[in-house]
Parts: C-alpha cells; structure tokens; sequence
C-alpha cells in the first residue's frame, strides 16, 4: 500500500447556534497524532505554488478556516490525489512520505496547518527527483 491511500478528508464538529459556529478540533480525537506545531499560510497569490516539499517524519491536517485552496498529493510512484479545501470544517489529513502542494488561493484563504512534530529542516524533502528516487529504493524512512 502507497501513503496516498492513507490521506484522507476529515469532518471536524461543529457546534453551532444563533451566535455563529464554532468547529472544534481535538489532538488525539479527530487529530490520529498529537499537535506539535501550528502555522497557517495566508495572503498567498493565486498563481503561487506552497508546500512542494514531502515530510519524512511529519504528518499534517490541512484546514482552510477562510476561503479556499487545492492541495494535490502524490506518492512518487505516479499516483496522485487532488482536494479542494474550501469549508472551515473539513480538513486533509496527510501521513509522512506524500508530496504537497498547496495553490490557488482564494483573496481571504487562511490555510490551517496542524503538524505531528516540532520544525525539523533536515526532515524535508525539497525536490521532488529525491523523492521520488527514495520511494523507489524503497527507503520511506
């Protein structure tokens, strides 16, 4: 089984009234890892590409809490996946060893990003003949 089969969208609760929604969103309940970094990405150009990189150990949720974006995922074995993150309560879940990119946002997008581990530059894989190339060696790490 490639990671690819292991990212999923996600439905996060929402409890809401006649004061607005409130969606909730739990490390360890609707999160399958522990949060231990949150960043978002925000006034980001339609035509720029983010992300572009895989994660050797990292997993992530993507939320776009305002506006939209579209993340396409690919395993480096030719299988890819895209979404549309457009709805506060909904997310992606992205396992390590997937290549992202994240692009076309919207004016008012605010991407979301819940991250597994603490920043770790050396973790990335930033180009994608790499990856691809450890994928076929078989060393997912």
């Amino acid at each position: 089984m490639h990671n690819l089969n292991l990212v999923k969208m996600l439905d996060f609760p929402q409890l809401g009234d006649e004061r607005g929604e409130l969606i909730v969103v739990e490390g360890g309940t609707g999160i399958p890892f522990e949060i231990k970094r949150v960043f978002y990405i925000c006034g980001t150009k339609k035509n720029v590409i983010r992300g572009q990189h895989a994660n050797m150990k990292t997993e992530f949720i993507l939320i776009n809490v305002a506006g939209s974006s579209k993340v396409r995922v690919r395993d480096g074995s030719g299988n890819e996946a895209l979404f549309v993150l457009n709805q506060p309560n909904t997310g992606i879940y992205l396992p390590r060893m997937v290549w992202k990119d994240m692009y076309d946002f919207s004016d008012d997008s605010v991407l979301l990003c819940l991250a597994s581990t603490h920043y770790d530059a050396n973790e990335y894989i930033r180009d994608y003949d790499e990856f691809m190339q450890i994928v076929r060696d078989g060393n997912n790490i």
